[in-house]
Parts: C-alpha cells; structure tokens; sequence
C-alpha cells in the first residue's frame, strides 16, 4: 500500500485515520453503558445491599452514661435570661450545625454536637474559672443531640466530682422556643419567623 502520509505547508506531516479493527463490535459490546444494560439491577441490588451502612455521627464516641439528664422548661430558662445571669451564672449551648438557622436564644454560643466531646474537658475548665453552675445544652428538640451534649458534660461534671455545676437540656429545644410566643421571641437572636412557620402543628 502506498504511503499517504501527507505534509502541510508548515512542516506538519499527517496521517490518515487508522481502518476500523476487524473486532470492533467486541470493543462495543465492553462498553460501560452496554454493560449496564445486561448486568441484571438483582445483581446491583445485592451489592448495595452488602455495603455497610452508613454509621450515624455519634459512633466515633462513646455513649453518654448520663442517659436521661436533668432539664429546665423554657419559662425558667426565660426567668434566668430576663435576670441578666447568662456568662455568669448560666451558658446556653446551641449544638445545631447543618439546621442552625432561623435563630438562636439570645446570648447562646454554637458549638455542634459533631465535634463536642473532644473539647468537653477544655470546656469544663473555661466555664468553672468563669464561676458558670448551669450548661443549658439544646438542640431543635433536644430529644437527640442536646441529650446527648448535656449527658457527655454531666459524666464529666461527676468525674471531677463537681457537685456545684450542672449540666441540663432546654425542653422542647429551639423549636419550641421559637413557637412559644412573643415573649420567647423577644429574646432571639436572628430570628426569622417564615422558618419557624414549618414547626408550628
């Protein structure tokens, strides 16, 4: 066969196209789509089903002893608040990350659950050289994270053998705060009511 490569004016020389293989509809058939098409989705099926699961945030830590710790209702929350105790007497925690919007409970720091328990021994130190007797932990319910905060802190609390502080959940978490009325909104920190809306039953 002839040599038909070519060269361009510049210097650039080219060949044509290299002839279809002889097995190209093999090459066809290996393809990723075409493969997808006869591999049974009962197969996929089994495969995903023999993945782990995913594990839920709080397995990298032990859990709480504390299981059920003490707690306060938000009307005596509100009663501390309105007597200018909180950095004093009290801190409010806030322990929201991916959900913390709509507001938050005047004066609270936000410190999420997720990467709590390393910092807790840090933590304890700051509050008791600040003279702090109530950690006033929350979450949007405190029926998950903040009972877990507020537990990890109370083991700790009775490791040191601390009988003046106290670590507690809020009741109802913000969610409730937030739909309580006026008097609990008054005292929100960047409070956004169409957020709130979705909760109210």
């Amino acid at each position: 066969m002839p040599d038909q490569t070519t060269t361009s004016p510049s210097g650039f020389t080219s060949s044509p196209p290299p002839a279809k293989p002889a097995n190209d509809h093999l090459l066809s058939a290996l393809h990723p789509s075409a493969i997808c098409r006869v591999v049974p989705h009962s197969w996929i099926d089994l495969i995903s089903s023999t993945m782990e699961p995913e594990q839920p945030w709080h397995a990298a830590f032990p859990a709480p002893k504390t299981t059920e710790p003490a707690s306060l209702t938000r009307e005596q929350v509100l009663e501390k608040l309105r007597a200018g105790g909180i950095g004093r007497e009290f801190i409010l925690v806030d322990v929201r990350r991916n959900d913390y919007e709509g507001g938050t409970v005047r004066g609270s720091i936000n410190l999420p659950a997720q990467s709590l328990f390393p910092t807790i021994p840090t933590l304890y130190q700051l509050f008791k050289g600040a003279g702090v007797r109530y950690i006033i932990w929350y979450c949007g319910s405190s029926r998950g994270r903040g009972t877990r905060a507020a537990g990890w802190f109370n083991d700790y609390i009775q490791e040191q053998g601390d009988e003046d502080m106290k670590s507690v959940i809020l009741t109802g978490g913000i969610k409730g705060w937030a739909n309580a009325g006026k008097d609990f909104v008054e005292l929100m920190d960047g409070y956004v009511p169409e957020y709130w809306a979705q909760f109210r039953s």
